[in-house]
């Protein structure tokens, strides 16, 4: 069996979290979801659940990140092309997310960043895998870097 994964997100508005991950392609599993929480759809292995406050207390005795002012992860996802990741980030910016950097082109990789409206960054990012080609361990790294 494939392994999946749930991202947990804490959100402060349910409703507009999940409006703002429709639009940017993700589909919502009602048979995960409840007014407290919402399962968007990535993908067959990949879900984010979208939690309120109180309910993602529930998982951890730590405080929840405010995510505007804090970094807490950076959520990076493949996409088919470059045409893909501009059209995600330009879904997310018509849905009240923001670009908090300028996107990265490195010729053989495309990226952008998005921030969801509760400050969830998440990276669309398109590779040319046969660009790469034979690069020394490290290189690839060292390059998308700078």
């Amino acid at each position: 069996m494939s392994r999946m994964i749930f991202v947990n997100l804490p959100v402060a508005d349910l409703a507009r979290a999940t409006r703002f991950y429709e639009a940017i392609g993700l589909t919502r599993n009602a048979q995960f979801s409840d007014d407290s929480g919402a399962c968007m759809v990535l993908s067959d292995l990949i879900s984010v659940m979208l939690l309120t406050h109180d309910k993602f207390r529930m998982f951890t005795p730590k405080d929840v990140a405010d995510a505007h002012g804090t970094s807490e992860v950076l959520l990076c996802i493949s996409c088919d092309s470059r045409e893909a990741v501009d059209a995600m980030t330009e879904a997310a910016l018509a849905s009240g997310g923001r670009e908090p950097r300028d996107k990265q082109d490195h010729g053989f990789m495309y990226g952008r960043s998005i921030e969801d409206p509760d400050g969830h960054i998440w990276e669309p990012m398109w590779m040319d895998m046969a660009a790469l080609g034979d690069r020394p361990a490290g290189e690839v790294v060292a390059e998308a870097a700078a």
